[in-house]
């Protein structure tokens, strides 16, 4: 899992190329509901090292954010083979995260 979110998106297509489990989260570093977020996201999200965690810079304007329909952040996508699976937005506990992950598996 990276620290902070990338300002460079990856594409659409490279979404849906995707293979097996992975999780999107949008949002951006400044956002305090991201950066308290991060230690439930974190803590469900070790026990799934194989799983890739993305974290995408959110805003006006961005492409990605805007096909997955974000309105507030974090926003957690859950994707199997690049199909969205389930999503989660501010989580609040670890087991909503790992219970939205095994949608995934």
């Amino acid at each position: 899992m990276s620290g902070s979110y990338r300002a460079e998106a990856p594409g659409l297509a490279e979404v849906e190329a995707l293979r097996g489990a992975a999780v999107l989260e949008f949002g951006t570093n400044w956002c305090g509901h991201c950066r308290a977020a991060q230690p439930i996201i974190a803590s469900a999200l070790e026990r799934f090292p194989d799983v890739p965690h993305v974290k995408i810079e959110d805003g006006k304007g961005r492409s990605l954010g805007r096909h997955f329909r974000v309105k507030l952040w974090p926003t957690l996508i859950f994707l199997k083979d690049g199909r969205e699976v389930a999503r989660l937005v501010r989580p609040a506990e670890p087991q909503a995260v790992i219970e939205a992950l095994a949608k995934s598996l």
